[in-house]
């Protein structure tokens, strides 16, 4: 094949197809359909790298791609310098709750927290030590002094203070500074009780502030009304210390949308909308947030976002804009994919495929026209512009004929055995409330 893709890569973008699941990596070999959004996004991606602030919703139905765009948003950041973070909205993981379902988002980014050379999440003890290993090198070049030598670690530590003073002026920024300062003399002095202390501290993983106190000498903790403060920090802090600014990713967002109780849903966008409003003013510097949600939790006037005045002004689509999309907008509405967006996906998939099993077997522009008017026949022409599914039952064909060289796909396709995959979800009238696998 003429495409060169690692073997690693190709096994994950199978296997993850297959399976229903968007791919962690390899997604620009499959991207098809969403040049305008990229362009939009790497132009976010410049702005936040130059001390700006980002928000957007991706917004579309079942299978319409939110997830998939998530992810190469989070691959094009991580390549990029950026460090990435993301977690999948829950009932136990909302942005403010009672029993403390802000602070578990909070966690479970930082649990996911990723760079290039850390692209599988836990990089915050990375992120700390390489900074410092930085510094310590940068302070031996320009004084000529060893590690072992005196004075050369009290100079590494004149240059992190200096480092971290940035981020004192910021709310909870002293409490921060604190820590982070705790956590270099740990790691000056092999201390793996206080470096132990504040990494517990960052991933907000202590229950109470005597415990804190205890610890590390300070008042405060991570809890839910204080997260996205934190957030903040962590933006600034990477930013000064070498990465181009942190992107946050949270999918899922119809879970807050499908909060029953009133009260606890209008608190969750409210909070959403300081955070929007944050960013899109300015006040957030190196960072940006990217929403995955569906139309119901943005547009429905009685549970979605569109119930609040504040939330329909700042995102309903202009009225002199109709059928044009605005890609400087805060809000992308996914445009379905066209038949021969669909086309090129499957041909993209095909040489995947082949590239995979080292073979030059692969289908012809024929055969994938048959395919797509099998599932136009079976499941109805607009089963292909939200493909998720198709996507599944695609690669299990490229399977099948991979498995057995004999057959032909239009035996496969005729033969009595052979059925698409439906999804209950989908013949829902309204199916944009559920989770979904998105491409």
């Amino acid at each position: 094949m003429s495409i060169k893709i690692p073997k690693r890569v190709t096994t994950a973008l199978i296997n993850s197809l297959g399976a229903g699941v968007v791919p962690r990596v390899g997604l620009e070999h499959i991207a098809v359909g969403r040049e305008k959004e990229v362009t939009a996004l790497l132009q976010d991606l410049d702005n936040i790298g130059e001390g700006g602030g980002a928000f957007r919703f991706i917004v579309g139905r079942y299978g319409a791609g939110k997830s998939f765009i998530l992810q190469l948003i989070r691959n094009y950041a991580m390549e990029q310098g950026f460090v990435v973070a993301d977690a999948d909205l829950s009932p136990e993981r909302r942005l403010v709750g009672a029993s403390g379902h802000g602070v578990a988002t909070y966690r479970e980014l930082m649990q996911n927290l990723s760079t290039k050379i850390r692209p599988d999440g836990s990089a915050l003890t990375p992120i700390l030590e390489g900074w410092i290993n930085g510094i310590q090198n940068q302070v031996a070049q320009a004084t000529g002094m060893r590690p072992n030598d005196e004075g050369f670690d009290d100079a590494v530590e004149g240059e992190i203070l200096a480092a971290i003073k940035e981020t004192e002026g910021l709310v909870h920024g002293f409490a921060f500074a604190t820590v982070i300062t705790t956590y270099w003399r740990g790691y000056r002095a092999d201390d793996n009780t206080k470096k132990t202390a504040a990494l517990r501290w960052l991933k907000a993983d202590f229950a109470n502030k005597i415990e804190a106190k205890s610890a590390l000498g300070v008042r405060d903790i991570i809890e839910d009304d204080s997260w996205y403060d934190y957030i903040k920090i962590l933006a600034k802090f990477v930013a000064d210390i070498g990465y181009k600014g942190l992107i946050i990713l949270l999918d899922e967002a119809v879970h807050l949308y499908k909060i029953s109780h009133t009260i606890s849903r209008q608190n969750n966008y409210d909070k959403l909308l300081a955070i929007f409003n944050d960013t899109m003013q300015g006040k957030a510097e190196h960072l940006g947030i990217y929403i995955g949600g569906t139309p119901n939790f943005l547009e429905d006037s009685k549970r979605g976002l569109f119930n609040d005045l504040a939330w329909k002004r700042r995102t309903t689509k202009s009225r002199f804009t109709k059928g044009f999309q605005d890609t400087s907008s805060p809000v992308f509405q996914l445009e379905a994919l066209t038949e021969s967006e669909i086309l090129l996906l499957f041909q993209r998939l095909a040489d995947v495929h082949a590239v995979h099993y080292s073979t030059e077997k692969t289908l012809t522009n024929d055969e994938l026209k048959m395919f797509m008017q099998e599932v136009i026949n079976r499941l109805g022409a607009s089963a292909l512009l939200t493909p998720g599914e198709i996507v599944r039952d695609f690669v299990s064909v490229l399977n099948v004929l991979q498995q057995n060289q004999d057959l032909t796909i239009s035996k496969l396709l005729h033969s009595s055995g052979f059925s698409l995959t439906t999804n209950s979800k989908s013949n829902n009238v309204d199916n944009s409330e559920f989770a979904e696998f998105t491409l």
